[in-house]
């Protein structure tokens, strides 16, 4: 018949249970349970997707506002090119409004099963960051091209007061410079955040990796010596 002494000893109810990577922590667990919920990846990052859902409903009514001002401005004499750049800011703010309300059907049909998609679609992702840019871009061009016009016609003139296509272009190219900068510095910002976020993850992992290597050579310590105390 075996020795009682050769069974491994009875470990204490109160002691931690030992997974594959060392102690179980009910906390990790617990973040581990909510991060395989889909309908939790659209709300991760919510100052983020704060910071991003202001700055779209900012382009909306700028843009909006703006170009219904011009269309509600124009008179048989500057009637092509308020109208021109009121609906193409009219335009612009439809095309942001319709990407919120494409992403919020998205997230309410639950049909995007995809962490990357996710991450893309909602609102502080990538396609927040495409749309600000684009917007920009868009916005400097018809600054331009108003302040081209302007500037063919010799307006204005000195001593003159500045004329409203001048000053519409100035605007238009200031919102689309602050636009473009804005979202270049945010990609910034956040690319050097889910780099430091990365070494941060990578270090923990490797200190779990010596932990677990420490406490699996103690324990093969002990069973060690009591093998070679058995033997005795």
């Amino acid at each position: 018949m075996p020795e009682l002494d050769d069974f491994p000893p009875m470990r204490d109810p109160g002691s931690p249970e030992l997974g594959l990577n060392g102690p179980v922590d009910p906390v990790q667990i617990q973040h581990n349970i909510l991060d395989e919920q889909v309908e939790l990846w659209w709300f991760r990052d919510p100052g983020r997707s704060l910071l991003c859902y202001c700055v779209a409903v900012l382009l909306i009514l700028a843009c909006g506002l703006g170009g219904v001002g011009l269309l509600s401005t124009t008179t048989s004499v500057s009637s092509e090119w308020r109208l021109g750049a009121g609906t193409a800011l009219c335009l612009l703010a439809l095309g942001v409004l319709l990407k919120q309300l494409l992403s919020s059907a998205v997230q309410d049909m639950n049909c995007v099963r995809s962490q990357r998609r996710i991450n893309m679609l909602k609102s502080g992702g990538l396609s927040d960051l495409l749309v600000v840019l684009i917007a920009g871009l868009l916005l400097l061009i018809c600054g331009a091209v108003l302040l081209r016009f302007a500037l063919a016609n010799h307006m204005p003139k000195p001593g003159q007061a500045l004329n409203d296509m001048y000053i519409s272009g100035v605007v238009l190219l200031a919102g689309g410079g602050a636009a473009v900068a804005g979202a270049g510095i945010y990609a910034a910002v956040v690319m050097v955040l889910d780099r430091t976020r990365h070494r941060w993850r990578l270090m923990d992992r490797v200190l779990n990796i010596f932990t677990v290597s420490g406490h699996m050579d103690r324990q093969a310590h002990r069973e060690t010596t009591s093998s070679l105390a058995n033997l005795i």
